[in-house]
């Protein structure tokens, strides 16, 4: 019969045993991590505050507002654009993180400016340390994610040129992040990142599990957008659909059930989150189309 002192024995040296036989996986520092298809699809909806950005803007709308919209309309999560943060103190940060646990509601993720074509080290250097208080007011928030910007190709440089600067400030940030378990998702936004070949080889070359592309459908506007959504798939740690879309300048209705298969297709799971940007007012659109949203993607 094992006794109490050498069953504690046998764990404690069991415990060391694996401690040292895991150690090196530990300090190993894993690259970019890509979808694989397989398993349980899983998306869960989501609402971007810059939906309601002209609500948010004349203050007619607060972000606890938009935690309480989530709860009538029965939404999982929220992506919170910070423009219109009064401040990132904890006397605003921390009120609202309760009040959307309270809530049920997850602040998933934030959507901040930034422009990472900055040609010098000085300036590469202020862009990171912005980028380094966003993942702080992430962390205090408990979002996961932060939606980044690529940025415009200065004058006088290449769009090669542009592209290394966004690496080398992203790898740098990307470190950052991932020491408060926070992912940066770089958008397809125009600019250095208006292409999915260029957004693709860009993540590749930061080459960080923290670090992957924030796919907007609404913003490719080459003749095919489908196809430059497909390329950013397995790369994808957010997703955010948009009502229309441009297919050889003509602005359609996106086609959410495809999109959808096309997400289940690359193995993404996570967080499809609704950016409106149409006429009709976010108040009266935004409730008629989460449970188209829905729908799309089986919780209707």
């Amino acid at each position: 019969m094992i006794n109490r002192r050498s069953w504690l024995q046998s764990a404690a040296l069991a415990a060391v045993a694996s401690s040292s036989a895991t150690a090196p996986l530990l300090r190993a520092a894993p690259g970019i991590e890509t979808a694989s298809a397989g398993g349980k699809f899983r998306l869960r909806s989501a609402i971007c505050a810059y939906s309601f950005r002209e609500e948010l803007k004349n203050k007619s709308m607060s972000y606890d507002d938009l935690i309480r919209l989530a709860v009538d309309l029965d939404v999982d999560g929220l992506d919170l654009t910070v423009y219109w943060f009064p401040n990132t103190s904890d006397a605003f940060l921390l009120p609202l993180r309760r009040s959307a646990f309270r809530s049920g509601v997850e602040i998933y993720s934030i959507s901040v400016r930034s422009d990472l074509c900055r040609p010098t080290a000085d300036l590469q250097q202020k862009e990171l340390e912005g980028l380094k208080g966003w993942v702080d007011a992430a962390n205090k928030l408990g979002a996961g994610h932060i939606r980044v910007f690529g940025g415009t190709v200065p004058k006088g440089a290449t769009e090669d040129q542009a592209a290394a600067w966004v690496v080398s400030i992203l790898q740098r940030a990307g470190e950052y992040a991932g020491s408060k378990g926070v992912i940066l998702g770089l958008e397809n936004h125009g600019g250095i990142t208006a292409r999915a070949e260029r957004i693709v080889e860009i993540v590749k070359k930061v080459d960080s599990p923290w670090v992957g592309v924030n796919l907007d459908t609404g913003n490719f506007r080459d003749a095919d957008p489908y196809t430059e959504m497909a390329l950013c798939m397995p790369y994808a740690v957010n997703v955010q659909v948009k009502e229309k879309i441009r297919i050889q300048g003509q602005l359609q209705d996106s086609d959410w059930p495809r999109i959808v298969g096309m997400l289940r297709k690359s193995g993404y799971k996570g967080y499809l989150a609704l950016e409106y940007e149409e006429k009709t007012p976010a108040h009266q659109r935004v409730p008629q189309l989460i449970p188209k949203l829905k729908a799309a993607i089986g919780r209707a």
